[in-house]
């Protein structure tokens, strides 16, 4: 198979689908990868690696998409990036197509077969391609909160883990799945004062087994939510249901009364985010102001840390790819249901059932198109 790796152009986006290393498991395996020149330059992987490894350099984007049978890219295609799609390619990547009608309805235009990392799942349960980003968003947004509750950043000018004789600020984390079991541990490193909130108690005992006395568990409800907001300094939303639109957790009235210069990080923000006043914001101007509370919706975080995510995402997305290159998407999917959860979109049809409902698609099973 021809596999084409193009540069991504979504902004201060530096990742890269695939690493040399990767590249190199590709070509063992007899197929040919495309790499647009420059691709990983951002971050240290230079052609010559790409070139060693096995691969072709292409000079632009149009001569990937053109030739490549399957594309693999990091973040979801952009406008320009859609319009090159042809039906039966391959498109291998991120798409978060829930909160994003438009790109929805460009790649059911395209005919393609469209492949979410987001959604395929793992045979322990999990979402294992969209885990390890999920792990540096939660580590992410303690950094970016604890820098942006600064006066100068716009916030109440707290320190998060405060000095003796001045207390800690309150972290307020909702969701104990990835990204808050990675914000958690951040913060209470930082020396932070952290509630963690969430509807699975069996989830908050084994917190409260790791971490004791370090960080409080609540069980979530609207009345624990409210008293945990209105009381942060910080909060992180990592709530995420599958495939889904994030529920709206955190309402404008509640940021309406949360404390002048409060700062809230919305990592579901990928989804549509869980607070009702977020909307998407860039590495470029990262944050926004609602009722003197510190927004920061930043859409692709791991961005910003560019090389450890993308070396951090090779390692759980090359097995589907070699699985995809290998048996073709159709046998692929046949034989792995896990891999089959992550088709989105195939042959102009919506084959995920949480995109189809949120965005009014008629939804057609993955295995009618299988079929």
């Amino acid at each position: 198979m021809r596999i084409g790796l193009p540069t991504e152009i979504k902004n201060h986006e530096y990742r890269v689908g695939l690493t040399p290393a990767s590249v190199r498991e590709l070509v063992a395996h007899g197929h040919q990868v495309l790499v647009q020149a420059g691709a990983g330059a951002a971050i240290g992987l230079a052609d010559s690696q790409y070139q060693a490894a096995g691969a072709s350099l292409v000079p632009d984007a149009a001569t990937v998409f053109a030739q490549a049978e399957m594309v693999v890219k990091v973040k979801e295609p952009q406008p320009a990036e859609c319009a090159m799609l042809r039906p039966g390619q391959i498109l291998y990547t991120y798409l978060h197509l829930a909160p994003d009608p438009q790109q929805t309805a460009a790649l059911v235009q395209s005919g393609a077969i469209c492949i979410a990392y987001e959604t395929v799942t793992g045979a322990q349960g999990g979402l294992p391609l969209l885990a390890p980003m999920s792990e540096v968003a939660g580590r992410m947004a303690v950094q970016a909160g604890a820098a942006h509750l600064e006066k100068s950043k716009g916030g109440m000018g707290v320190l998060l883990g405060g000095v003796p004789g001045v207390p800690a600020a309150h972290v307020a984390i909702l969701g104990a799945g990835v990204v808050g079991t990675h914000a958690l541990q951040m913060a209470v490193g930082l020396g932070a004062r952290v509630t963690v909130l969430d509807k699975n108690v069996d989830r908050l005992r084994q917190l409260d087994l790791v971490f004791g006395n370090r960080i409080a568990t609540v069980h979530s409800n609207a009345q624990s939510l409210e008293d945990a907001v209105l009381d942060a300094d910080l909060v992180i939303g990592g709530v995420l249901v599958p495939g889904a639109a994030a529920p709206k957790l955190v309402t404008r009235a509640m940021v309406s009364r949360m404390k002048q210069g409060a700062v809230v990080v919305d990592v579901a923000i990928d989804q549509g985010g869980c607070f009702e006043t977020s909307h998407a914001t860039t590495h470029a101007e990262p944050t926004f102001l609602v009722d003197g509370v510190v927004h920061y919706c930043v859409a692709n975080m791991p961005g910003a840390v560019a090389r450890t995510s993308t070396f951090a995402l090779n390692n759980a997305t090359i097995g589907p790819a070699l699985a995809l290159a290998d048996k073709g998407w159709q046998k692929a999917l046949q034989e792995d249901v896990h891999l089959r959860h992550g088709l989105n979109v195939a042959q102009g049809q919506v084959t995920h059932a949480a995109v189809a409902q949120a965005l009014g698609y008629a939804y057609v099973p993955a295995e009618r198109v299988l079929a």
